[in-house]
C-alpha cells in the first residue's frame, strides 16, 4: 500500500454521535467500492513520526472526487484527535485495502446486511451501483436501535427510488428509547425475517457488516434461514 497525503474538506453529522469526515482525494487515487484506509492523524509535536492510525471503510464511491469516512465518535484519544480537526488540516491516508466488493455475476442477487455503523463499505457499493447502472438485483437489510442512530437513511431511500433494482428492508430495535415516528420494520435480524426478504432471490451472495457479535450470531441465522456458508463474506467492525 501507498500513503497519500490528503486535507480534510469538510465534516457533517450524519446521524446520533455519528460524523462524516470528507477529505480531498489524492491525485491517482484509485480503490473499489467497498474498499478501506488507514487514516492516519500526524502528530504536530513530533512530526517525525508516524501518527496515530485507524482503519476506516470509505462511503464515497470511485466516481466522486472526494474521500469520505464515517464514524460513531466514541470518547477515546483518536476520536477526540479526529473530532477536533479544523477544515484544512493536513492527514495521510494510507491504502486501499480488502475484498469487500460486490460480486460480478449479473445473475445473481447480492444481499447486505448492516448494523449501526456497519452501512459504510455498503455506501460506496450502492452509490456505485446507482451510478454504473449495475445489473445485480440488491437488497439491503439495515438494522439500527433508532431512527436517530441510522446513518444516510434520507439517501439510502432516495437511491431505492432512483434504482429499480435496489430494495432496503430498515429495521428499529429499541424504538421504545427514540423521540421519532416509525412505521418500517421493528425487532431483530433473526432466520424469520431472514428467510422471509430473502427467500424468493436468485441465487443471493449475502455480505454482512457490523460489531463482532452481530456478525456472528447473523452467520447463524442466515445458515438457519438456508444460506450456504460459501455464499456469505463478512467484515467485523471492532470500535467504531
Amino acid at each position: 500500500m501507498t500513503v497519500h497525503d490528503a486535507k480534510l474538506v469538510s465534516k457533517r453529522d450524519v446521524a446520533w454521535e455519528t460524523t462524516a469526515f470528507h477529505f480531498s482525494r489524492p491525485d491517482g487515487f484509485v480503490f473499489k467500492a467497498g474498499q478501506a484506509i488507514d487514516l492516519i492523524l500526524p502528530d504536530a509535536a513530533n512530526p517525525g513520526a508516524e501518527g496515530e492510525r485507524h482503519a476506516f471503510s470509505l462511503v464515497n464511491a470511485p466516481f466522486q472526487d472526494e474521500l469520505c469516512v464515517t464514524t460513531r465518535m466514541r470518547d477515546s484519544a483518536y476520536k477526540r484527535r479526529l473530532k477536533a480537526l479544523e477544515v484544512g488540516a493536513a492527514v495521510k491516508i494510507d491504502g486501499p485495502f480488502g475484498s469487500l466488493s460486490l460480486h460480478s455475476k449479473a445473475a445473481r442477487a447480492a444481499v447486505f446486511i448492516a448494523g449501526g455503523i456497519g452501512i459504510t463499505p455498503f455506501m460506496s457499493i450502492l452509490r456505485h451501483a446507482a451510478h454504473e447502472n449495475l445489473p445485480q438485483p440488491l437488497l439491503l437489510l439495515y438494522s439500527n436501535r433508532r431512527p436517530e442512530d441510522a446513518a444516510f437513511l434520507p439517501e439510502l431511500r432516495e437511491l431505492e427510488r432512483q434504482n429499480p433494482k435496489f430494495r432496503i428492508v430498515a429495521t428499529m430495535t429499541q424504538m421504545s428509547r427514540s423521540g421519532q415516528l416509525w412505521t418500517g420494520e421493528t425487532g431483530m435480524l433473526d432466520e424469520r425475517v431472514l428467510g422471509r426478504v430473502i427467500g424468493d432471490l436468485p441465487s443471493p451472495v449475502v455480505y454482512v457488516a457490523g460489531p463482532p457479535p452481530m456478525v456472528e450470531s447473523l452467520r447463524m441465522a442466515l445458515g438457519l434461514a438456508g444460506i450456504d456458508e460459501d455464499d456469505i463474506r463478512s467484515e467485523e467492525f471492532y470500535g467504531y
